[in-house]
C-alpha cells in the first residue's frame, strides 16, 4: 500500500459577500414595499394646534372625513351604531379620540360629541396636526 504525498492545503480566508448582498438587496426592497402600508387608518385633513404629542396606546379613535362619513376604529358605522358601540365599552372607560377634517361642518362635529359623551364616555381629546411656528 503506497502513501500519497501530502497535498499542501491552503486555508480560504475569503469570505464570499455576493449571497449576502443578494439577501440585503431582497429585504430592502420588501421594507421599501412594506413601509406605505404600515401608515393605518382614514385619511384627513387635519386642522393644526399647539400641543404634545400622545404616547401610542390602545385607544378609539373616531374619525369624521370630508364627506361626513364616520368611522370608528377604521370601520365606517352609522351615528347609532358608533353610540351602541361606544355604549358597550364605556364601563372599560377607555379613551377616546376624534379627528375631525377641517372642513367638516362644527355642527356635525359637535354632534358626533354630544353622542360620546350620551354613550357615557367621561374622557374625549381631540386629535390635530402640530402647528408650525414661523420665526
Amino acid at each position: 500500500m503506497a502513501l500519497r504525498p501530502a497535498r499542501h492545503r491552503t486555508v480560504l480566508s475569503e469570505i464570499n459577500v455576493t449571497p449576502f448582498v443578494d439577501v440585503m438587496l431582497v429585504l430592502l426592497v420588501i421594507f421599501m414595499v412594506t413601509a406605505p402600508l404600515l401608515q393605518q387608518g382614514v385619511d384627513v385633513n387635519l386642522p393644526k394646534a399647539k400641543g404634545k404629542d400622545l404616547p401610542p396606546e390602545e385607544r378609539v379613535t373616531i374619525v369624521i372625513k370630508r364627506d361626513g362619513i364616520i368611522y370608528m376604529n377604521d370601520n365606517p358605522v352609522s351615528m347609532a351604531e358608533m353610540t351602541s358601540k361606544l355604549s358597550a365599552i364605556s364601563k372599560l372607560n377607555p379613551n377616546v379620540f376624534l379627528k375631525a377634517d377641517r372642513t367638516v361642518s362644527y355642527g356635525l362635529v359637535v354632534e358626533v360629541m354630544g353622542e360620546i359623551k350620551e354613550a357615557g364616555i367621561e374622557k374625549l381629546g381631540m386629535i390635530t396636526e402640530p402647528k408650525v411656528s414661523m420665526p
